[in-house]
C-alpha cells in the first residue's frame, strides 16, 4: 500500500507517531512489566482510596500471586482464571500474576446475574476465580454449576489499603453499608492469604510469547451470545506498543496520573488505563464506584490528575454534578472518549469547564481495542473516530466485499497486529467476522474522508451500546420469552439521554393480565443492571418477514393506533 492511494491517513499524522510499531520489541505483557518494573521501580504505579502501591509494590505482590497459582494451586500455562473485581488495587496485581503464571485472565463483570457469570466460567472452562466478597454470593450459587471451577480466591475492598484503614473500611462496608450478602464457598482463601503462600515459594521461569493467550475478553460479537475473544500476548502488546506511540505525542513518561473509572473488566480501561500507562510509567488513579458522581468527584479534587478517560455518559455525568467545575484542571492534558459516541453538546461543555479537548478514539474487544485515534492536540471535537493507528489497516466494503471510495457510507474492516487470534472455541463464528486475509469485518458503517478520517455513520447489527457497553437483541430476548404471559417479544435500542442508547422491549402478551413491571421484575433476576430494559411496550402483533423472522428495525416505529401500550 502507498500513502498517498491506499493509507491516506499517513500524510496526517501527527510528526512523532510511526506509521509502523515494532511488535517484536516484546514478547509478553510480563516482559513488558518487568522493563516497566526495573525503569520506574520506585513510582507509584496503582492509587486507590488513598493507598499507593509502586512499581516495586505491584512486581513483588503480583510475582507472589503468580507462585501461589503455579505451586499452590498447581495450574498449568495456558488454564484460565477468572477475575470478579471492581477498580481495586487486587486487580492489577492479580491480573498480572496470573499473565506472569503463562494462564489466562477471564475478565468478569462482577453485577453478572447467576445466569451470566455461569455461561462465562463453563465457556471459559475456568479453573480459579478471584472474586470480592460483595459479588461472592453470586459466585456461590453458580459453583455446583460450573465444575471446572476448582479453586476460590476471596477478598474485600479493603484489603490492600494497609492497617488501620483496611481494617475500617472493611467493617463499614460489611456491618455498617451491608453491602455483602452472606455466602459460603467450601475451601475458599484470603487474597491476602494468597500473596503470604506465594511469597515461601519461587516462581519458576515461564516462557511466555506472541501466540499464547493473555484474555479471554467476552463480548457478544455479531450475536447474543457471549463469546470469548482470544487476546493474544502479540495482540495486547502491539495495542499497547500502538497506543504508547500516540500517547507520546502529547504524555511525558513517568509523569502522568491519569483516572480509571471505567471497569478494568472492560477492554478499553484493561489497555488503555492498565497496560498502556504501565509501559510509560504513569500512575493509575482506581476509582471503585465511578456511580457515586459526588464521591467520584471528591476523589478527584485530591490529586492533580493529567489524564482522563471514559465514556460519555461518564463525562456527561461529571459536568452535571456539583463541584467538578469547581475542580483544577491544570495539569489535564488529555481526556480520551471511547466506547461510544461522543455527543458534540458533551464534548463542547468539556472543552469549556476544563480547557481539554475531549479526543474520541474506536475499537473493539476485538482488536484489543484500539483501532483509530483522533490527534491529541485536535483544537476542537470534530466528530470523527480520528485516524487508523500504527501498523493497522482501515477500509470501507460493501455487503458484496468491494472497496468504497471517500465519502462512500459501508462496512469499517480493520486489519492489524492487534486484531484477536478469534472467537474461543467458536471457529464459525470467527469465519464469520475475519477473513482468510485477516480482515475483521466489525459490522459498524461508517464512511472515510480525504484526509483519512473515519466516522461511524451506523450500526449494520442491531446491538444496543447503554453507557459504552454492548447489549444483544438476542440475549434480552430469550429471558423475556421464558418470562410467563410472554408470547412473542423484540428488544430494540431507542435513544437515551443519560446512557445514549436505553433497551425497550416490545411484548406479545399470552396472559391478558401480564404487566410492564411483572416483565421488569423477572428481568432483574436475569440480567445486568445496563442490560434491563428500561421501556417495555405492549403490541397485538409483531412485523415478520415472509418466512417469520422479526423486523426489529421496523419496531422503531411508533405502533399501529390499534396497539395497547403500557
Amino acid at each position: 500500500m502507498t500513502a498517498s492511494n491506499d493509507r491516506p491517513w499517513l500524510a496526517n499524522y501527527p510528526a512523532e507517531v510511526p506509521a509502523e510499531i515494532d511488535v517484536n520489541k516484546y514478547r509478553s505483557i510480563p516482559e513488558v512489566l518487568e522493563a516497566s518494573c526495573d525503569k520506574f521501580r520506585h513510582n507509584p504505579a496503582y492509587m486507590n482510596m488513598g493507598k499507593a502501591l509502586s512499581y516495586d509494590d505491584i512486581d513483588r505482590l503480583s510475582a507472589q500471586f503468580a507462585s501461589y497459582l503455579v505451586n499452590d494451586l498447581k495450574l498449568k500455562k495456558g488454564d484460565r482464571v477468572a477475575i470478579m473485581l471492581p477498580n481495586v488495587l487486587q486487580y492489577p496485581v492479580a491480573a498480572f500474576g496470573i499473565l506472569r503464571a503463562g494462564l489466562t485472565v477471564v475478565n468478569t463483570n462482577p453485577l453478572y446475574t447467576a445466569r451470566e457469570l455461569k455461561h462465562q466460567l463453563n465457556d471459559s472452562g475456568a479453573s480459579a476465580i478471584v472474586v470480592l466478597d460483595n459479588f461472592a454470593a453470586t459466585l456461590a450459587e453458580v459453583l455446583p454449576q460450573a465444575p471446572t471451577v476448582k479453586h476460590v480466591v476471596t477478598t474485600a475492598i479493603g484489603d490492600m489499603l494497609g492497617f488501620p484503614k483496611a481494617f475500617i473500611t472493611n467493617l463499614v462496608v460489611r456491618h455498617v453499608k451491608k453491602m455483602v450478602p452472606k455466602y459460603r464457598i467450601d475451601h475458599e482463601v484470603r487474597f491476602n492469604d494468597a500473596l503470604t503462600l506465594g511469597g515461601m515459594g519461587k516462581l519458576p521461569k515461564i516462557d511466555i510469547g506472541h501466540e499464547d493467550i493473555a484474555f479471554l475478553q467476552y463480548t457478544g460479537g455479531t450475536t447474543g451470545v457471549a463469546k470469548g475473544a482470544m487476546l493474544t500476548h502479540k495482540n495486547m502488546v502491539a495495542n499497547m506498543l500502538q497506543a504508547a506511540a500516540w500517547l507520546g505525542t502529547n504524555l511525558k513518561e513517568s509523569r502522568e496520573v491519569v483516572i480509571t473509572a471505567i471497569p478494568l473488566y472492560h477492554i478499553f480501561a484493561l489497555t488503555a488505563n492498565c497496560l498502556v500507562f504501565t509501559l510509560i510509567g504513569g500512575v493509575s488513579v482506581l476509582i471503585t464506584n465511578p456511580r457515586d458522581m459526588p464521591g467520584f468527584v471528591k476523589e478527584l479534587s485530591k490529586v492533580k490528575f493529567s489524564v482522563i478517560t471514559g465514556v460519555n455518559t461518564l463525562f456527561n455525568g461529571l459536568l452535571n454534578t456539583e463541584g467538578f467545575d469547581k475542580l483544577d484542571f491544570s495539569n489535564l492534558r488529555l481526556t480520551l472518549g471511547g466506547g461510544m459516541a461522543v455527543q458534540r453538546t458533551v464534548a463542547e461543555k468539556w472543552k469549556k469547564t476544563t480547557k481539554c479537548t475531549l479526543v474520541e478514539a474506536y475499537g473493539l474487544t476485538e482488536t484489543s481495542p484500539a483501532a483509530c485515534i483522533n490527534p491529541l492536540d485536535l483544537p476542537e471535537y470534530n466528530a470523527s473516530i480520528g485516524l487508523p493507528i500504527s501498523s493497522t489497516d482501515v477500509c470501507i466494503q460493501n455487503d458484496d466485499g468491494k472497496l468504497l471510495g471517500v465519502d462512500e457510507a459501508g462496512e469499517l474492516c480493520i486489519k492489524g497486529p492487534q486484531v484477536m487470534r478469534g472467537y474461543w472455541q467458536r471457529p464459525e463464528e470467527t469465519a464469520k467476522v475475519i477473513t482468510p486475509d485477516g480482515w475483521l469485518h466489525t459490522g459498524d458503517i461508517a464512511k472515510m474522508d480525504e484526509k483519512g478520517y473515519f466516522y461511524i455513520v451506523d450500526r449494520k447489527k442491531d446491538m444496543i451500546l447503554v453507557s459504552g457497553f454492548n447489549v444483544y437483541p438476542n440475549e434480552i430476548e430469550d429471558v423475556v420469552a421464558s418470562c410467563p404471559g410472554v408470547l412473542e417479544c423484540a428488544a430494540i435500542g431507542v435513544p437515551d439521554e443519560k446512557s445514549g442508547e436505553a433497551v425497550k422491549v416490545v411484548i406479545v402478551k399470552k396472559d391478558p393480565g401480564l404487566t410492564a413491571e411483572t416483565i421488569k421484575e423477572y428481568c432483574r433476576h436475569n440480567l445486568t443492571g445496563y442490560k434491563l430494559p428500561k421501556i417495555i411496550e405492549f403490541r397485538d402483533s409483531l412485523p415478520k418477514t415472509n418466512v417469520g423472522k422479526i423486523l426489529r428495525r421496523e419496531l422503531r416505529d411508533p405502533p399501529a393506533p390499534a396497539a395497547k401500550t403500557a
